[in-house]
C-alpha cells in the first residue's frame, strides 16, 4: 500500500525562473560611485553608521529622519528648506506638527518622523535622567529638562517627582502658560506629589526668550511652593530654569 500511495502521491513541480531568481539572485553589492538617489542614501546611512553624527551636517540627519516618509524620493531639498526656515536642527525637532506642516514640501507623514525622532529622543533623556539620585545625575536630569522643554515657544512648568533615595520616579508638566508666564498653584503641586508617593521634588520650567536667569517672581514663586509642601512632607530639592541657551539652578544659586 506504500508503494501504490508513493506512486499515486504527484511530483513537486519544478521551480520556475521567477521564483528561483527570488531565492537565489545575489543581492547587489554597493558602488560607491553609484550616482543615482539610491547611492547617495546608501553613502549617507554608510557615513553615519561609520562615523557616527558628527561625520554628518545637520541636513544630513534630518535627511535620514526624512528617508522614513519617503522611500523613493529626493528629501534633500526639503531637509534644506527646514533648517533655513527654523534657524537649526534643534528648532526643527522643538517644532510642532502645524509649523512643520506649513513648510513647502513637508507633509503628514515627513511631520509624523521628525515628531517621532524628537519624542525618542526625550526618551532616551528621561530614561538616562532615572534610576539613580538625582544629586549624583544632575546632567542627565538637566539634560532631560533641556531636551524635554528647553525650546518650547511658551513657558512650562514641570515637576520632577523622587522617592526617598532622590531618584526620579516620574515627572508631568502640571502647566502651560504663556511665551512669558506660567500660573502655578501650590495645591496641585502638592496633589500630584502626593498620588505619586513622591517625598521630594525637582521643580522645572522654561524661558522662551533663551534667558535662564531666574526672575523675582520665579524666586518669589519658588519660596511659595517650598512653604506649602514642606508641612506635609515634601521637600523642593531644586528648581530648575531650562532654554535653548543654558539652565540655571536655584539650588546651585543658593537660593533654596
Amino acid at each position: 500500500m506504500l508503494r501504490d500511495f508513493e506512486h499515486r502521491w504527484p511530483e513537486t513541480p519544478p521551480r520556475t525562473d521567477e521564483a528561483s531568481a527570488q531565492h537565489h539572485d545575489p543581492v547587489p553589492e554597493f558602488d560607491p560611485k553609484d550616482k543615482s538617489l539610491g547611492g547617495h542614501r546608501e553613502r549617507l546611512r554608510r557615513r553615519f553608521l561609520d562615523g557616527g553624527a558628527d561625520a554628518l551636517p545637520d541636513y544630513e540627519l534630518l535627511e535620514l529622519i526624512l528617508f522614513a516618509a519617503s522611500p523613493r524620493g529626493d528629501v534633500k531639498p526639503a531637509a534644506k528648506r527646514l533648517i533655513a526656515e527654523f534657524g537649526s536642527l534643534g528648532n526643527v525637532l522643538a517644532a510642532s506638527p502645524a509649523d512643520l506642516l506649513r513648510t513647502k514640501g513637508i507633509g503628514l507623514a515627513a511631520a509624523a518622523a521628525i515628531e517621532a525622532a524628537a519624542a525618542a529622543g526625550v526618551r532616551l533623556a528621561r530614561h538616562e535622567a532615572s534610576g539613580r539620585p538625582v544629586l549624583n545625575n544632575y546632567r542627565k536630569v538637566i539634560g532631560f529638562c533641556r531636551a524635554a522643554m528647553g525650546r518650547e515657544p511658551v513657558e512650562q512648568f514641570r515637576v520632577l517627582f523622587l522617592d526617598k533615595q532622590n531618584r526620579m520616579i516620574g515627572d508631568e508638566i502640571v502647566q502651560r502658560g504663556t511665551i512669558d508666564h506660567t500660573p502655578v498653584y501650590p495645591r496641585e503641586v502638592a496633589h500630584r506629589a502626593l498620588d505619586r508617593g513622591a517625598t521630594a521634588v525637582v521643580l522645572v520650567h522654561n524661558h522662551p526668550s533663551g534667558n535662564p536667569a531666574p526672575s523675582d517672581a520665579d524666586i518669589r514663586m519658588t519660596k511659595s511652593l517650598k512653604e506649602a509642601l514642606a508641612p506635609i512632607g515634601i521637600t523642593v530639592l531644586d528648581h530648575l530654569i531650562v532654554s535653548a541657551e543654558g539652565d540655571t539652578s536655584f539650588r546651585t544659586l543658593g537660593l533654596l
